[in-house]
């Protein structure tokens, strides 16, 4: 019997968090970050969940071999947020990474919203992260996962064009209408690039009715979610679990069983034959596609909606969005590293999901992930930050303008000081050869006035010869 198929995927994000920006902070601090925010959030995050949470997945996969295998996709803000305060976790991924049981997916570098925004961004740093995963694990992504599950028709062909031929989104219910999320799909525009869909149902029991003592399943149990997999897939191909990460020990705390719920889970869907682990490069190479999906409009898997509201939903969203990316090109103008750092941080979708109002039953989501106390103190603490940093840019800009004008009128400059210096040394040869030829000339002068003297005292000295001689004669007739 062909077995069904089981894909699990893990997020892991965290993001470089700012620290309070006053309004008078603009123009006299470049200082953007909460460094004890992020180093206290990170480790505790780390404790709880990645630590533990990556040794559990190991010793699964040393317990099971390739039958148990597990994906990730892992943001660059978080590889830099765990080389500085939690290396561990570096470590725990780099172990996973040697098994060869585990998929590293491509994101954007900064959890960015860039696909919504600008492609060229988009490219970059989607470039960026696969060096990273590169360089970090040894491993090239050849799936993708966009920021939160972001995705539209336009999106998924930008990502083929980059060489992707799978990509993970949300099996939303209004883009699925009566289609089931349990097969592989593709793009509308380009049928080259797969697509797995997110069992929201199954996934969101795990990631938040896990804990729920009010949910009528509670407790879960892995002998009964396997049951529910196994039904769910009687007559379908793939289920796909997708979740963050942080599910494991952070939004589920230990105490709640979480990890012995994931520790009993493999056991449970391996017994029952039906089953097997993969991760997406293998589900899309075992089930071929069943139709092309028409998504015009972006979906996501935040909230009810499963659209764009949690992050541009409002008036302050949309600012903060279009003034942060109006300033793209002269930041990639500039090229300087502490620009394109500072750049690359306040991309971060969460910035943008801190300023979201929508209340009711999202809004207590909204609160647990958000440090402010509400979206208003968000919005006006990224723009205080945002405008010194379009500052700095517009100013850097303005000398690096002056720089290439200087640059320019350097060799003219140095043209008329060549010449000047051509003209001062002709000067001073001309001055030189008057002096040697005054010299000479008075070289000259002085041998003639040697020699004349000389012939002037060999005429007297003659004159008086002659005249000794003529006494002498005298003398001698006497």
């Amino acid at each position: 019997m062909d077995k069904k198929t089981l894909c699990l995927y893990f997020q892991v994000h965290q993001p470089v968090r700012l620290r309070k920006y006053h309004f008078f902070d603009i123009g006299k601090s470049h200082d953007y970050y909460d460094d004890f925010a992020n180093r206290t959030i990170t480790q505790k995050v780390a404790q709880r969940c990645y630590i533990p949470a990556n040794k559990m997945m190991l010793e699964l996969i040393k317990k099971y071999g390739k039958n148990f295998k597990v994906s990730f996709s892992i943001s660059g803000l978080a590889i830099e947020q765990f080389e500085k305060y939690a290396p561990e976790v570096i470590d725990g991924f780099k172990a996973l990474a040697k098994t060869g049981c585990v998929e590293f997916l491509a994101e954007t570098y900064s959890h960015s919203l860039a696909s919504l925004a600008d492609e060229k961004e988009f490219n970059t740093q989607v470039k960026q992260h696969a060096e990273l995963m590169k360089k970090l694990l040894g491993y090239t992504p050849v799936s993708f996962r966009n920021t939160e599950l972001i995705y539209s028709d336009k999106i998924g062909e930008m990502v083929a064009r980059m060489g992707y031929t799978t990509m993970l989104t949300e099996g939303a219910k209004h883009i699925l209408g009566w289609k089931s999320p349990n097969y592989v799909y593709t793009n509308s525009l380009n049928p080259k690039l797969r697509l797995l869909l997110k069992n929201f149902r199954l996934s969101d029991d795990i990631a938040f009715r896990f804990s729920d003592r009010s949910w009528g399943e509670w407790p879960l149990t892995a002998e009964k979610y396997t049951g529910w997999l196994t039904e769910a897939v009687k007559n379908e191909d793939v289920i796909n679990l997708f979740m963050d990460y942080e599910t494991l020990g952070e939004h589920q705390p230990e105490d709640t069983g979480i990890f012995a719920f994931m520790r009993s889970l493999p056991e449970q869907v391996l017994a029952t034959s039906a089953f097997e682990f993969l991760t997406p490069r293998e589900v899309v190479a075992k089930h071929q596609p069943v139709a092309p999906l028409n998504v015009p409009f972006p979906i996501s898997w935040a909230d009810e909606e499963r659209d764009l509201t949690a992050w541009l939903g409002n008036e302050l969203q949309m600012e903060a969005f279009e003034e942060l990316y109006k300033t793209r090109d002269k930041v990639k103008a500039l090229d300087d590293p502490e620009i394109n750092y500072d750049y690359k941080c306040l991309q971060a979708s969460d910035h943008f999901y801190y300023m979201c109002t929508k209340l009711f039953s999202d809004g207590i989501v909204h609160e647990y992930f958000t440090p402010y106390d509400s979206p208003y103190e968000a919005f006006i603490n990224y723009m205080n930050v945002l405008s010194d940093f379009i500052a700095q840019v517009d100013e850097k800009t303005e000398n690096a303008a002056k720089g290439k004008k200087k640059l320019k009128e350097e060799p003219k400059k140095e043209k008329k000081e060549i010449k000047k210096e051509r003209a001062g040394k002709k000067e001073v040869a001309a001055e030189v050869q008057a002096v040697e030829a005054e010299r000479k000339e008075q070289k000259l002068e002085k041998a003639a006035r040697k020699a004349e003297n000389e012939k002037i005292e060999t005429e007297v000295k003659n004159a008086r010869i002659d005249k000794s001689a003529k006494g002498t004669r005298r003398t001698t007739k006497k």
